[in-house]
Formats: C-alpha cells, sequence, structure tokens
C-alpha cells in the first residue's frame, strides 16, 4: 500500500499475479496458468492533523473551522450529500436556541461557521430548498485548501495507539470500492451514532438515567419510554391534474384506530412539520434503526393514503407524494461521557461554568418512544428563562485521550440531551472541538489538557473571534489596533422618538417594547392611543432577574393610564432608577378596546414583543413559571411609536469597544447612526502612522431571526439592520476597500499588502430609510 500526500488525489492499488488490475478496465478475475485470482480494492492512507467523522452541520462546520484556522483535515461522511438531519435526504430545519422565535432567548441565534451558513443559504435561497442547501454546504467545504471530503464513506474500524489513544480510522466508499485509512493526532466523532468513540471503547449512555442518579426531576413514567425516536417526513404537491393513490401493501391502515393523533394529520401537511410521526419504541436506535425506519414507512404511506382516499380532506385530488424520506431522521442513540456531564438543573438554572464554549436554548424536549403509536403528547417541553452555556469538558472523552466529541452526542444527561440534542446546539460544540484541537496541536497537549493547563480563555477568545458568541464573555482587543485609536462619527442616534406611521395594534395580548437601558433615572414614554370607548391602561415595567436575560420575571412597576373614547396620547413615568445597564421591557396589558400606534422605524436592539398564550408554570419536573413575550415575524412585528425623555443615549462608540458583536449581556453592543444619516461615517484616527494589513467589521444580520434552513419561507434575503454597501478609505482619501452587496455580520478583510495610514475612515450607505446604519464592531491589525 503506497500513502498519499494530503490533497495530491493519487491512489495506490493492491496488485495480483503483477498487473494493477483496478481501474484499468479488467474483467473481475484474472486467469493466472487457468486459475482465478482474487482481486483487491484500492486503498488509501491519508496523514492530517484532523479527522471528522459524520458529515451533518456540526461535522461541516468542525471541518471548516479546522481547516481554516490552519488544521490538514479530513470529513469523512457515510451518506451522498452533506448536511445530516437538515439535508435533502431528511429535510430537517437548522434551529437552537433561537427556537422559531417563541421563547425569551433574544438575539440567541448561533455563531460561527453556522451563522456563516444560514445567512447566506438565507441569501441564496430564502424559499427554503432543501436541496440548494446540500450544494451550499458542498460549495463551503470545496472551497478549503486544508480539507479533504469523503462522501459516501463509512468508518467501519480503527486502530488504536495504546489502551486510550485513536492511531487512525478505516473506512470504505461504496461508489469507488476503495478502503481509506486516516491517521491523525486527532479525531472528532459528530457521527450522530458516535461510530469512532463507540469502536474505540469510550465511555457512554444509552436511554434515561434513574431520578436518584443526578436528582432531575424531569423523570417520565416507565410507559413513557428511555429514548427519543425516529421521525421521517413526505412533502406533497399539486400536480394541476388528478392523481390517483393506490397505497402499497405495507402502508398503515385504520389511522384514526391505530394514530390516537391523527386530527392533527393535515391536508397540507409536510415536511418537519410532521415531526410526530416518530417511532422506535423498545428498539436499538443504532443497530435496529433499518426496523425502525420500515414502520415508519408504514405510517407515512398509511398516513397519505388517509389524506387522499379516507374521504376526510377536501380538494386532495390533484395532490401527490413529491417526496418520501429514504432514511430517517435520528434524536437519540448513544451519549458519549467527557469529564462533565451536563444536567437538567445546569439548564433551568443556567450554572455558569467557566470552561462554557456553547450555549443552549432550545427546550428540555422529551417525546414518548412510542412516538405516533402513543397516547401521549408527542413532546413535553419546558423551557429555562434564558440561554445556557455548555462546559468544554462536555466535548471530549474522559477515556480516549484523543477524542472531541460534537453534535448531539457530546456528554450530557438524557433530560439535557433533551435540549443539546438540536442541530445549532450541537454544532456550536463542534466548532469549539475545532478550535480546541488547534489549541492542542499549538501546544502538544491533549483535549483535557486544553481545560487542566489553563487554555480555556485562549480557546474562547479564539471563538468569539470567529464570531461564536459566548454568553457573559467578551473578546479581548490586546493585539487590535483600534485600542488606542480615536473613534470619532458624524453623529450617534439619542432615541428620543419611534414615529408613529398611521397604523394600529389592537391590545388583544400583552405588548411590550424591549429597549436598552443605561445606569440611572429611566424616562418618561409617550404613547399614543385609540380608545373605543372610556377606558384604562396598565403600563407595567420589568427587568429580568438573571442578567443577560429577557425573561421579565421581576416586575418593578405599573401605572395606569385613564384614556377617553377615540384618540389621545399618554405619558407614563415610573420613578424607577436602574443600577447598572440593562434591557428592561415596558408592557402595555391587554385591553382589546384600545388600539396603539404603530412605527416603521426599526432599531439594531430595539424589539417589539407580544406575551405568548401559553405561560409556563412550576411544577413536579423541577422547572420555572416562566412568562413568554416573543416578537412576531417581520413583516409584521412593527415597534410600537413611542417618545422616550429624556432620550436613550445606548448607542454610542463605546459600544464598539465591548467585545460582543449581538445585543447581549445587557446592552445593544451597537454604535447606531441617527436615522435621518444616509451616509455614516466613523474614523479611526491614531497619532502616529500605522502600517494595517487587516480589518474585521462586525454588521447586525439579526441575531434574533430563527433563519430556519427548510420548509419555512422567509420575507427577506438580506436583514434589514445589515449594512450592504460600505467602503473603507485611507488618509488621503484613497479607497481601500469596497463591497456594494454585504450580507454577512462578520466581514473579514486582507489588504493586498500592507498600508500605512494615521487615519481609517468606514462609510456605510443606509440601505432602507426606515432602519439606520449601524455597526456592532472594527477591529483593525
Amino acid at each position: 500500500m503506497k500513502s498519499t500526500e494530503f490533497n495530491s488525489g493519487r491512489r495506490s492499488f493492491i496488485k495480483a499475479s503483477g498487473l494493477a488490475v483496478a481501474g484499468l478496465g479488467l474483467p473481475a478475475s484474472v486467469l493466472s496458468e487457468g486459475k482465478a485470482v482474487p482481486q483487491h480494492m484500492p486503498n488509501e492512507s491519508h496523514q492530517v492533523d484532523y479527522v471528522v467523522t459524520g458529515g451533518g452541520i456540526a461535522g461541516v462546520c468542525s471541518a471548516i473551522t479546522a481547516a481554516r484556522a490552519g488544521l490538514k483535515t479530513v470529513l469523512v461522511q457515510d451518506r451522498p450529500v452533506l448536511g445530516g438531519n437538515a439535508s435533502s435526504e431528511v429535510r430537517l430545519w437548522v434551529l437552537g436556541a433561537t427556537s422559531h422565535m417563541n421563547n425569551n432567548n433574544r438575539w440567541a441565534r448561533e455563531g460561527g461557521v453556522l451563522e456563516e451558513l444560514l445567512v447566506e443559504n438565507m441569501y441564496r435561497n430564502r424559499e427554503g430548498n432543501p436541496i440548494f442547501f446540500d450544494a451550499l454546504l458542498l460549495e463551503k467545504v470545496w472551497a478549503e485548501p486544508n480539507l479533504k471530503l469523503f462522501l459516501n464513506t463509512a468508518v467501519y474500524r480503527i486502530e488504536m495507539a495504546g489502551a486510550s489513544q485513536i492511531r487512525k480510522v478505516m473506512a470504505f466508499c461504496s461508489q469507488n470500492s476503495t478502503y481509506y485509512e486516516f491517521d491523525a493526532p486527532f479525531f472528532c466523532d459528530a457521527s450522530g451514532d458516535g461510530i469512532v468513540g463507540f469502536l474505540a471503547g469510550a465511555a457512554f449512555r444509552v436511554g434515561a438515567e434513574r431520578a436518584d442518579e443526578f436528582g432531575e426531576k424531569f423523570i417520565m413514567p416507565d410507559d413513557y419510554g428511555k429514548l427519543l425516536g425516529h421521525s421521517m417526513y413526505f412533502y406533497s404537491k399539486d400536480a394541476g391534474h388528478p392523481v390517483k393513490y393506490v397505497p402499497p401493501a405495507f402502508a398503515l391502515k385504520d389511522i384514526p384506530a391505530r394514530i390516537p393523533r391523527y386530527r392533527n394529520i393535515r391536508r397540507d401537511s409536510s415536511g418537519c412539520r410532521l415531526w410526530w410521526l416518530e417511532w422506535g419504541d423498545e428498539l436499538d436506535r443504532v443497530f435496529e434503526s433499518e426496523k425502525i425506519k420500515e414502520e415508519l414507512w408504514k405510517v407515512v404511506y398509511g398516513v397519505w393514503d388517509y389524506i387522499k382516499n379516507s374521504g376526510t380532506f377536501t380538494d386532495v385530488d390533484n395532490l401527490t407524494l413529491e417526496w418520501v424520506s429514504t432514511i430517517p431522521g435520528k434524536r437519540e442513540s448513544r451519549r458519549f461521557e467527557g469529564d462533565c456531564l451536563l444536567k437538567q438543573q445546569d439548564i433551568i438554572e443556567q450554572t455558569p461554568f467557566d470552561d462554557a464554549v456553547a450555549y443552549g436554548g432550545w427546550a428540555i424536549d422529551l417525546h414518548p418512544a412510542k412516538g405516533v403509536y402513543s397516547s401521549y403528547h408527542g413532546c413535553t417541553q419546558y423551557h429555562s428563562k434564558g440561554v445556557y452555556t455548555i462546559p468544554y469538558r462536555c466535548i471530549y472523552s474522559r477515556n480516549i485521550s484523543n477524542l472531541f466529541l460534537a453534535g448531539r452526542l457530546i456528554s450530557v444527561s438524557h433530560v439535557a440531551f433533551g435540549s443539546t440534542r438540536v442541530i445549532a446546539t450541537g454544532t456550536l460544540c463542534a466548532q469549539a472541538a475545532a478550535l480546541a484541537a488547534v489549541i492542542c496541536r499549538k501546544y502538544g497537549i491533549t483535549p483535557r489538557e486544553v481545560h487542566m493547563q489553563g487554555h480555556i480563555g485562549e480557546l474562547q477568545q479564539l471563538l468569539m473571534q470567529t464570531g461564536q458568541f459566548v454568553p457573559l464573555l467578551q473578546l479581548a482587543h490586546l493585539p487590535d489596533l483600534l485600542t488606542d485609536a480615536k473613534v470619532t462619527v458624524d453623529g450617534t442616534l439619542e432615541l428620543s422618538e419611534l414615529p408613529a406611521d398611521g397604523t394600529w395594534h389592537t391590545l388583544n395580548a400583552d405588548t411590550a417594547m424591549l429597549l436598552p437601558f443605561t445606569a440611572g433615572q429611566i424616562p418618561a414614554f409617550t404613547f399614543v392611543f385609540r380608545a373605543k370607548e372610556a377606558t384604562v391602561v396598565h403600563a407595567g415595567f420589568y427587568i429580568s432577574e438573571c442578567y443577560g436575560n429577557y425573561t421579565p420575571d421581576r416586575h418593578l412597576a405599573t401605572r395606569e393610564l385613564h384614556l377617553p373614547a377615540g384618540e389621545s396620547s399618554r405619558t407614563v413615568q415610573f420613578g424607577l432608577s436602574l443600577p447598572k445597564a440593562q434591557y428592561g421591557l415596558i408592557v402595555l396589558e391587554k385591553n382589546s378596546m384600545v388600539n396603539v400606534a404603530q412605527s416603521s422605524v426599526r432599531l439594531t436592539g430595539v424589539l417589539s414583543l407580544f406575551h405568548h398564550h401559553t405561560q409556563q408554570q412550576n411544577d413536579a419536573h423541577g422547572v420555572k413559571e416562566i412568562p413568554f413575550y416573543v416578537p412576531e415575524r417581520r413583516p409584521g412585528g412593527k415597534n410600537i411609536a413611542l417618545k422616550i425623555s429624556p432620550a436613550l443615549c445606548c448607542f454610542t462608540t463605546e459600544q464598539l469597544r465591548s467585545g460582543v458583536f449581538r445585543p447581549a449581556n445587557g446592552t445593544v453592543n451597537a454604535w447606531v447612526a441617527p436615522l435621518a444619516c444616509a451616509t455614516a461615517r466613523l474614523t479611526c484616527k491614531w497619532e502616529q502612522p500605522r502600517e494595517i494589513r487587516e480589518i474585521v467589521l462586525w454588521f447586525d444580520s439579526d441575531f434574533d431571526h430563527a433563519m430556519e434552513s427548510c420548509l419555512m419561507g422567509h420575507p427577506e434575503d438580506i436583514m434589514p439592520f445589515c449594512v450592504q454597501h460600505y467602503k473603507l478609505t485611507d488618509d488621503s482619501g484613497h479607497t481601500l476597500y469596497e463591497v456594494t452587496d454585504n450580507h454577512h455580520s462578520r466581514n473579514r478583510i486582507r489588504l493586498e499588502k500592507p498600508v500605512l495610514v494615521s487615519s481609517l475612515i468606514l462609510e456605510c450607505y443606509r440601505a432602507h430609510e426606515n432602519v439606520p446604519v449601524s455597526v456592532f464592531g472594527i477591529q483593525v491589525y
């Protein structure tokens, strides 16, 4: 066997009877002295820095992150496409802490490479075509010179270097009949089922723990089951003419009798809205996965038969099946053990971890094992009051010294897994694993030693520099030339008014404005109302008990606003003072007799929120009472028109030095220009000329928008807050760099050659009349 150099594309072949039989079009067997000579498959060997197994979103983002950081990386995927559950084979949307924007986690969409993928997918594919998303993932992987991709390639064996260290993984590609060996100092298992960890003997868990093991209270009855199931989906379409459907013999019959939740079936049921077509029962989620798939196929084709032929639904004659999953979307199988195991209490209490490298925010979301056949509700969900952090010690194996864990198989209890299992959360862990591998190579240490030898701070800084948000932390600006520059602007927004636009919102639910405040006295607020008759509106002021959260669980004051019939304005003064900068909610309580004026102006770090019809209650499952105030998706969700006196001054250039590139940690973290400013100009000036080779700009791609990757359409391809056209110039007005079609949050600009300047000027051009220019950060190197 002959080894190939990385990226060389050369192959070595096993020879028989002196003939190179592979790839030469020779017969299946070669005769030697009249006897058949068995042939052998070709074998390739690759020596790299980092091997990622599993080409789902977590594996893709881990591999790209590592490659961009300089590691020679291999990505091994056993399917013909990338994306895992988010691929066109399964068609689940990518989600995480935003949870469809139906919780209190504001501006919580995940960052790093994942954010780059979601923003680009939104730009190209706002309709949510999963096939286009497949192509985008492939494009991004192929673009990395340090990354080599192997599709249709399944790991089947490993070789150890001692009892606790992996030397290499062996894989086989079914499409080119080639064996591969991947030798590396570090491995990342993002395969979902954990094939590498399993073969290496890494400690793992399967199923739910007992209540007395970790003191968790979200423990379901025995008949609920111990594992979440698999799901399969289908798409339908209107063919424009009648299409008959003759179900296959295996299709499930008598749907109303067999499926307790059959009333959830709709004529237009489609895609991952059919998440509850789930099953697994007591079968092994790995070794009996094919049996689970077969049962789900029976369900899918039976449900379609029910839609088409039962007579329950109207206007179905022209409907036909367009697509059915060929593999199931897996939720749960093995969970591997790290030096820390995240528990329910860590999620609900939002335990602070010094080694935090990722975060989650999806509900703890458990499903009955019998799934579609269960009499239990399809899911049981409990939220935390804000995002929770995931420690680094959860993303490496406790007994295999060079194995990182990523995706859904990280070190968590079954209950905590109910939250961490979702795609975007597991991907943050995968990106952290990649940069931890960079540190391991830099210092010649193991994954555990990154923590034990005090390199966590370095890892957190690397993550934040790539755009990965870590709650309550900030990026240090030590090598950044901006630290000793004088920053001036032509103007800064002082928020004194969100002007009315002539539209009205009915107070059919509690309606709130989420605003950033500086420390000190809370200003007065003036609203314009239109009442059907004389009535009273109650206005309340709320903050969150936990700094950095947005759940309004601390009520500070309520005032009565007496309204006459017709249109009137009213001013509310709460007489309150805040000890530090933080977000607060002004809540106008429900009164269906009253409309309040709206504004078309939209601002970075400012949102209107509406009380959700559900409210989480305290119960025996160890969770907390939570009122949900959530935004409406655009084009809805206009801000409430109001005047503020004195104006809010939270949008200054000092925000550019916060080291946080989204609204978070109690403040907006953005400089915002005045609304009337069509061209916003920001100047960085140094006392002595500085040599500049790189600039990083951070814009607002609306981290509150969930950006679901498929099925759901979106109203925009570029977020309204994002600066699309900007220009960088030097002292003499020479243009160093200009972009007219930006849609990303992080813009890294590497100049062709270093330039010596005393001033650097950033000009940003307003894209929308009702949205002012905003910038989260500028870094100069």
